[in-house]
């Protein structure tokens, strides 16, 4: 029947257009969706904040000025006490300094690892992940 081969044919095209439809949203939700920083910490134990929490802890590159009081060696040796002084002065959401002694040892340790990180000159870095 000449009319029914028409019908699968419109059906087809119907079907391929909600296809590529479907397709092209998940691209654009995929595209909205921003990529997570390389310096943002998923804390396993988040940390509670009145009525809510705190699951993701960003830390932004320190400037000289939010380095004072603090020996950079002890940073770079991830001592504690210099990454609790410093944590606050660069985190987003800012946390309080009793919020960073409440940290879980393995968050805290993460925390001080990408902020020893943030010493490492752009070229070294680079090397170190190419090699």
């Amino acid at each position: 029947m000449p009319g029914t081969k028409t019908a699968t044919t419109a059906t087809a095209a119907i079907e391929a257009t909600a296809d590529t439809a479907t397709e092209v949203t998940a691209a654009a939700e995929a595209a909205a969706v921003p990529a997570k920083p390389d310096n943002t910490v998923t804390l396993d134990f988040p940390i509670k904040r009145g009525a809510g929490e705190i699951t993701e802890i960003t830390l932004r590159k320190p400037m000289a000025g939010e380095l004072r009081g603090v020996k950079l060696t002890d940073l770079l040796t991830l001592e504690a006490g210099a990454v609790r002084l410093l944590l606050p002065r660069v985190t987003i959401p800012t946390l309080l300094p009793h919020e960073v002694d409440q940290l879980d040892p393995a968050d805290f340790t993460e925390l001080a690892t990408m902020v020893a990180g943030f010493f490492v000159r752009k070229s070294t870095r680079e090397a170190l992940l190419t090699a």
